[in-house]
Parts: structure tokens; sequence; C-alpha cells
């Protein structure tokens, strides 16, 4: 096809995204002798509340009910045959690692990128000797999870991660595995729906749609030029994951003995649309991280930020991050840090979920304490803060900000990401 991009220019790789399906309520189901694809089962944070959000929903339920992931445990209808599970956090967590470490069969880990507990992107080029061509090597991955854990998956292969995942999203979870190369991009990527594709969100595929976009073909043959001049940097990756490209490798997260980054995040029991409880929360957010840095002996430069917005609204939320010219490991830098990006980034919309990672991590050792901005004497306060908390737990000595609506103290230091563990 002739085409503004020579694609023999761009990376030919054979990268596996993988997707298990319906994770959360996978694992309960075969916890508990069901088939994954056949029982209808929900998993919900926590029963004893009719609103409680349902985290994971099993294919049937989706199916035959239209009960799915953010669904309110008041929509379920009470029917004997659905089953409704409280959330173990700690279990899915477990699996995810389990599941991480069967990929390393087929693959280094530097060839693997986690994206999310579910989630994962494997570079599969280079196992042809050992487990065939990258479509066949996908199969096995495929047929050991069930073997191994009684999971299902979808998967996406393709040349690069974006193709990968919107192969994944688009065909693979209909037909279990989907192969797309270059040559697929007119066929198969330009009739998806902006709304429906990676990466866009609802708040850009709303802007496209005033000037008559609504699809990635027609987003594909806007000019770049435009859509830079309109959009920015974004606006340059827009047009090239258009047209199927995309620069980006799977080695991003290298693993080693030392943890790459240190996160906490919450969903929240409620709506948050009040900015000083949701300044509450991100301090809260914010002294859990450093605590868990500090236990490490570690301290880091790259703060992130990331809030998920309510379904009401209409953009999914942001996700911003910002390098330091120092390490650190005190709460109250990662916070100062935390409200300028918040300033930069939130317009007063309706709050349901936040993450906060320290990433960039080093050796606390290693840093070099500077008597003329009092970080030593607060780090001695930290340290007898984190020993008292450690011993007596986290109600024996925490800061005045917990005391203020909004603050979820108890609730994190009691859950793993606000559910039962």
């Amino acid at each position: 096809m002739e085409t503004p991009v020579n694609y023999q220019q761009f990376p030919h790789n054979h990268i596996l995204c993988i997707d298990m399906k319906s994770f959360f309520a996978s694992i309960e189901a075969v916890s508990r002798g069901f088939d994954p694809l056949k029982v209808c089962l929900a998993v919900v944070g926590d029963q004893s509340r009719t609103g409680s959000v349902v985290l994971a929903a099993s294919p049937t339920l989706k199916g035959k009910y239209g009960i799915k992931t953010g669904s309110r445990l008041y929509e379920i209808p009470p029917v004997p045959e659905i089953k409704i599970i409280d959330a173990r956090m700690g279990l899915y967590l477990e699996r995810s690692v389990a599941i991480t470490r069967f990929f390393n069969n087929f693959v280094p880990l530097t060839a693997i990128y986690v994206y999310s507990i579910d989630e994962s992107w494997l570079q599969l080029d280079g196992t042809e000797r050992l487990f065939g061509n990258p479509g066949q090597t996908a199969l096995q991955i495929k047929k050991g999870l069930v073997q191994k854990f009684g999971l299902p998956s979808s998967m996406g292969l393709a040349p690069n991660m974006f193709l990968a995942k919107v192969a994944m999203d688009i065909e693979g979870k209909k037909k279990g595995l989907a192969e797309w190369t270059y040559h697929d991009v007119p066929e198969k990527l330009w009739p998806v729906k902006l709304i429906d594709c990676w990466g866009i969100g609802r708040r850009l595929a709303k802007r496209f749609k005033r000037i008559g976009v609504r699809t990635v073909g027609q987003l594909a043959h806007l000019p770049l030029e435009y859509l830079e001049k309109n959009f920015g940097i974004i606006g340059n990756q827009l047009y090239y994951h258009a047209w199927g490209i995309d620069l980006s490798k799977p080695g991003g997260n290298e693993h080693n003995d030392q943890a790459k980054s240190i996160s906490r995040g919450i969903t929240l029991l409620r709506d948050y649309g009040k900015e000083e409880e949701i300044k509450t929360v991100i301090f809260e957010l914010c002294d859990e991280v450093s605590h868990r840095v500090r236990k490490n002996g570690l301290a880091g430069k790259t703060v992130s930020l990331g809030i998920g917005y309510s379904h009401a609204q209409e953009s999914k939320g942001f996700y911003a991050q910002r390098t330091l010219s120092n390490y650190t490991n005190s709460p109250f830098v990662l916070y100062r840090t935390s409200l300028e990006l918040l300033a930069e980034n939130y317009q007063g919309q309706i709050v349901r979920r936040v993450n906060l990672a320290l990433s960039n991590l080093l050796a606390d050792a290693s840093i070099h304490y500077s008597l003329f901005n009092n970080s030593l004497p607060e780090a001695k306060v930290n340290q007898t803060k984190d020993l008292l908390q450690d011993k007596y737990g986290h109600q024996a000595l925490f800061y005045g900000r917990s005391l203020k609506s909004g603050s979820i103290l108890n609730r994190m230091r009691t859950t793993i990401g606000g559910h039962g563990s």
C-alpha cells in the first residue's frame, strides 16, 4: 500500500501482548473448582456495601447479565447461579508474580514489560530455535497458562507494542490470539473508533469528533503538521500510532534484585470532589510510599501521580511525573511535588482513584544530606516515626493531616490497593 511512511524504516519485532481474561474473577473461579469461562461470578470490593464496585466479572456474567467491571453490587440480580466474592488482592498479586515467572521460561526478564497486574508485553524475538515461530510460541504460552494456572488469556502479536495491544483489544479478545502486521493497518486498525482505541481516551475522542474525525483511519489522514500544532508532542504520537508505528520497547522496566519503583494506590469508597480531601489522600499516599522506601533503605528522584476520575467524567484521569534534582525519601518532598503535578493537570473533576509512586531509586546510604535545608533533622523524625509505627502500629504516631475529612489512613494500612488482602 502507498503510505506517507516507509515501514521498512521501522522495527519489525515480534511483540506479544497478553491480557489475563477477567483475571480476579478467573482466579476465584479456579480456586473454587469452576470453569472461569462458564461460571457467573463477580468479585467486589466489599459485600457489606451495596454500592461496592465490581472489580471483575466472569465472561459469562458479562454476557448473560450485563454486569461488568465498574458495575455496582446493587446492580447484580439476586440469581442463585451468580456467585459474589470479596476481593483477595494478596492472592491476585501472588498469581501475577507467578505468571511473570512463567513468562520467564520463554523470554528473559528484560524482554518482559509488566503493564498491570493482569497484562504484559513480551518480546519473542530470538525464541524461534527453542519454541518455534512467534505464533507457535504464543500458543505454547497460552496453553501453559491454562495448564499451570487454569487461567484463560487474550493475546495480540504484532511488530510493536502499540499494534500488539490494539490487536489484542480488538481481535484477540474474541479469537484468543490475533496476529497483525503493518499490512493489516488499513483493514483492521483504521476502522476502529477512536473511543475504542487504546491510548486515546474519551476526552481526545470527543475533541476529534468536533472536527469530524471518528476513526483511527480518519486520524491517520490528518496532516502531521496539523496534529503537532494543535496537540503538541502527543499529536506526533497519535499520528504514528494511527499508522501502526510505535518505537517503545518492552524492556522499559528492566528487572533486577533492587526494586525500580515503590508505589501505592487506592480506590476510594466514594467520589471525592473537594480538592482538600483529594490532597489529604495524596499526602497519606506520600507518607506510605516514603515509609516503604525508607524501610528498604532507598531514596528516589522521580515522583509519579496518577488520578482516576469517576465514571461520570468525560476523561479517565491523568498520569504525570517529575524527576527531582536530588534523591529523597521525605513524605513532604513527595507531597510538594505531587501538589505541583496536581495543579498542572487537575481541573476539578470527581476523583475515584489515586496512585503515587517513587522511582529512579538509589541506596539511601549514598545520599548526602544537607544541613542547610534541614533534611537531616527531618530524616531523624521520619526514622523515629517508622520505628514507632513498625512496633506499635500505624496509629502510634501519625501526621495531623490524617485527622481531616477524606482521610484513608486506617483503610490504607489494612488493605491492598484499597481492597481486602
